[in-house]
């Protein structure tokens, strides 16, 4: 694949997943202040671009034999990318943010082929050492004289569970349920009948009650004529 500065600006600003973009505070090469830029990350391509709308960034950093450390002797939160070997050159970042800031560091250190050929290194040594493992199952082997003497004892030999999909949210009543929440789940009766059979014994108490106060009532009355 040829790649060219059209390419490039093309690329920077088409459809194709965005890794992370954000406002950054990028320090000058000649002038040691901070400009503010706007950065999108593209895999291992680091775009960074005058304002957001535009169609054309300012320049992009290829974020290869490289590594991402903190800067030094810096009021803000700010971080480099150094590029090792004899005249080559860092970039200095600024963030809003020390949440901002780790954000960017972690996404910039992932970024690169090298570090995503180790990536998948490491899983393929995984993958390797699974495989050449062997997954060990011990199976425990009746004895026949054993079972032989258990079945002509009476004892029988245990049997496997049942196997079957049940609802877990349906449980049967069981030993282990107390006896109140048996009676809540056997009691099934029709609000007639529940009214009928309380209310009954709240009428008799209720008429006794009231035949009482009557014949007390009776009692406490002058006769009519007294003889």
């Amino acid at each position: 694949m040829k790649i060219n500065e059209k390419n490039l600006s093309a690329y920077s600003t088409s459809t194709s997943p965005v890794d992370k973009e954000g406002w950054l505070c990028k320090r000058g090469e000649l002038n040691k202040g901070y400009q503010k830029r706007w950065f999108v990350l593209k895999g291992n391509l680091f775009f960074y671009f005058d304002r957001k709308s535009d169609k054309e960034p300012l320049g992009v950093v290829i974020l290869e034999g490289c590594s991402i450390e903190l800067a030094e002797n810096d009021d803000q939160f700010s971080f480099k990318i150094i590029f090792h070997g004899p005249n080559n050159r860092s970039y200095i970042l600024g963030a809003d943010s020390q949440e901002s800031m780790e954000q960017w560091m972690k996404s910039l250190a992932c970024a690169s082929y090298d570090y995503m050929k180790f990536m998948v290194a490491d899983l393929q040594r995984q993958l390797k050492e699974l495989e050449e493992s062997p997954v060990r199952v011990t199976l425990q082997v009746p004895n026949t004289q054993t079972s032989q003497k258990k079945e002509s004892s009476g004892q029988s030999s245990p049997q496997p569970p049942p196997r079957g999909r049940n609802n877990p949210f349906n449980k049967p009543i069981n030993s282990h349920q107390s006896p109140q929440r048996k009676d809540i789940v056997s009691f099934r009766k029709t609000f007639k009948e529940l009214h009928n059979q309380l209310g009954r014994p709240i009428l008799r108490d209720r008429n006794e009650w009231r035949f009482g106060l009557m014949k007390q009532e009776l009692n406490t009355q002058e006769p009519l004529i007294t003889l």
